[in-house]
């Protein structure tokens, strides 16, 4: 049988081209991914690095592990989705084939078998491919991370024998995970469809489709009803969850919903004749329509939910910033030239913010484990009295009042990592000292805010004027924030922002490991489903050769038969378009008002512009090479022939 199976794949290579890019793409991603992730498992230091230098570098690398770790599963969902999609409509295509040999005495079990056959054979060729492909996309997928910050420059991915078995295991897998239940539904073909000059008019939506389609759809409603009540953090969980689910329902169910949004185009379709014929395409060939759909619903609902949530949530880390925040204007500066702001006129008070060079080794409790942690970064030193008055934050615990000498707070990022009260050694310079725990902050949705709050008056004044400070400004009232924002730059002291650009700069740094990573997904899925939309097209234009020459027998020209099929697929692709967005949107109603009203959603509407173009001209171009392709022979000749 696997014989057999090898014949059919090297004889029929165009139904499964898409198919084995799909898998090399696939199988190149992960182990680039599970290669680079290995790598940072031990980080590198570099001798004679300070602490806090060494701590970034760890929380780089952890970064980039959290990362790899999201963008690696959606990699395997797209693969198998469009790997299955193209095999469920290559099958489809290949019924009087299977029946052929349903009549010849082949059993159910053996078509099972050469289509898994074929499956397997497929999956060996991408995953030989991938490992060659994976190579060049490690030092790429490096190079990346190392571009957006999250990994040093000296950083390299170190190849693992262990990849010559885990890319074959998952190549293989895709492809047989994602040929496995269409090769189930082939095996009920039936042999008297072998004597059919037609196509059979098969029902397309199987008890299969119907229980993947509404079992997602339900648990995708479920999933918009839960993300209303929940908080930020609960509505990025379901708008991460909701564009899987959403897509898998919509795409399941597109037999159906093409075919109902294709109704509402045929007041714009029936304005010619061309667009008549291209509607009764739409609605007669349903299972050619919700192939090409599928890839475009998954593509737009995955990369314009899951952006839209990342950039909500930045939106509402900077609404938060904003609302606690108590200042008119923000300058980043040396701690030396901070010193020089309340003579500026104008300012009422100054509130500096520096980040020093030192460690603070805390006890943690965490599930009933007890451990100690040094931190190197994410230690400010602060004037409790002019903190307060800058920030408007309810602790969870203690006083700001207390904040002197030799105390410390626990600050926002730590405020939910056990640190347990009492005491903790700080190291400032060759001095090692005892700092009593006066108060807590609360939580904030700001990624990199502060792990602890020292007293300025505690710190050396060299190492003050040297470390690098944020220092907030209250400006008397009824003063110009321009005019102390030109005094304060003519002095040379240093970088002047409103409130808002400070907060929105602050949040876009700590997003841009995030994003960096998303610009990746989004060309493997827009590569994904660019490969999977051109394949639907190509294996479709095999039977629609005589459907052509029927047309052009009957009095169209080639170039109008060809401009029919270009229409067909602009509708088809608006149609996905569309449903995707439905997706999207599903995925962005937990975001709306925002919390406490604040308007937080985001909707990335240049990435949804540019997605809907690229879409609309890879299926313009794709379907009008292959309707060129299938008129060129002699309409005449295609008519008399029985394929």
């Amino acid at each position: 049988m696997l014989r057999i199976s090898a014949s059919t794949v090297r004889d029929r290579w165009p139904l499964f081209a898409g198919a084995l890019l799909t898998v090399t793409l696939g199988v190149a991603l992960v182990q680039s991914s599970v290669l680079v992730l290995v790598s940072t498992g031990e980080p590198t230091i570099p001798p004679g690095a300070s602490g806090r230098v060494a701590e970034q570098i760890r929380e780089g690398y952890v970064g980039a592990a959290t990362l790899l770790g999201m963008a690696t599963p959606l990699a395997m969902f797209l693969a198998v989705f469009i790997v299955g999609s193209t095999f469920a409509f290559s099958v489809e295509q290949r019924r009087e084939e299977l029946a052929l040999l349903r009549m010849l005495g082949g059993s159910r079990p053996q078509l099972i078998r050469l289509l898994l056959g074929e499956a397997f054979l497929l999956g060996l060729a991408g995953s030989a491919l991938g490992i060659l492909l994976g190579m060049p996309a490690t030092w790429i997928q490096a190079r990346l991370l190392i571009g957006i910050g999250l990994l040093p420059g000296d950083f390299s991915a170190r190849w693992s024998n262990g990849m010559l078995l885990l890319s074959p295991a998952v190549g293989i897998g895709v492809a047989v995970l994602g040929v496995l239940s269409a090769s189930y539904r082939a095996a009920r073909v039936r042999p008297l469809d072998a004597l059919r000059s037609a196509p059979r008019a098969t029902r397309v939506m199987t008890l299969g489709r119907w229980l993947w389609g509404v079992s997602s759809l339900v648990l995708t409603v479920m999933l918009v009803v839960a993300g209303h009540g929940a908080d930020l953090l609960g509505a990025l969980l379901v708008a991460m969850a909701i564009p899987v689910f959403g897509s898998i329902a919509l795409s399941a169910l597109s037999p159906l919903a093409v075919p109902l949004v294709g109704r509402l185009l045929g007041t714009v379709l029936r304005t010619s004749a061309l667009g008549e014929l291209a509607q009764a395409n739409l609605r007669d060939a349903v299972r050619r329509s919700a192939s090409t759909a599928a890839p475009v619903i998954v593509l737009v609902g995955l990369l314009v939910g899951l952006t839209g949530a990342l950039n909500s949530l930045a939106r509402a880390a900077s609404a938060d910033l904003e609302r606690s925040t108590a200042a008119d204007l923000v300058v980043t500066s040396t701690g030396a030239a901070a010193a020089r702001i309340p003579q500026i006129p104008g300012v009422a008070l100054a509130s500096p913010q520096s980040q020093v060079e030192m460690s603070v080794t805390a006890q943690h409790r965490v599930d009933h484990r007890s451990y100690r942690q040094t931190h190197h970064w994410g230690i400010t030193a602060v004037d409790a009295a002019a903190y307060r008055r800058t920030h408007r934050l309810t602790l969870r615990s203690g006083s700001l009042d207390a904040l002197h000498g030799r105390t410390v707070a626990i600050g926002p990022r730590l405020a939910a990592e056990g640190v347990r009260d009492g005491t903790v050694t700080a190291r400032i310079g060759p001095h090692k000292l005892k700092l009593r725990i006066v108060a807590r902050l609360p939580e904030v949705l700001e990624n990199g805010s502060d792990n602890f709050l020292v007293p300025r008056d505690l710190m050396p004044t060299a190492m003050l004027a040297d470390a690098p400070t944020e220092t907030l400004v209250q400006l008397t009232p009824g003063t110009s924030p321009q005019a102390v924002a030109d005094r304060i730059r003519a002095a040379g002291i240093g970088e002047v922002r409103t409130l808002g650009q400070w907060a929105d700069a602050r949040v876009e740094t700590q997003q841009r490991g995030t994003m960096g990573i998303m610009a990746v997904l989004m060309g493997m899925s827009g590569l994904y489903a660019a490969i999977a939309v051109i394949n639907a097209v190509v294996i479709a234009a095999a039977e629609r050769r005589t459907e052509f020459a029927v047309a052009r027998a009957t009095g169209l020209s080639r170039s109008q038969v060809v401009r029919m099929a270009v229409v067909e697929s602009a509708a088809v692709t608006l149609i996905g378009l569309l449903l995707g967005t439905l997706v999207a949107a599903a995925a962005l109603a937990s975001f709306y008002p925002g919390p406490g009203g604040v308007h937080v959603l985001s909707v990335p509407w240049t990435l949804l512009g540019l997605l809907i173009m690229a879409s609309l001209a890879v299926t313009a171009v794709a379907s009008a090479l292959t309707a060129l392709t299938a008129t060129r022979p002699s309409p005449t000749a295609l008519v008399a022939a029985r394929e």
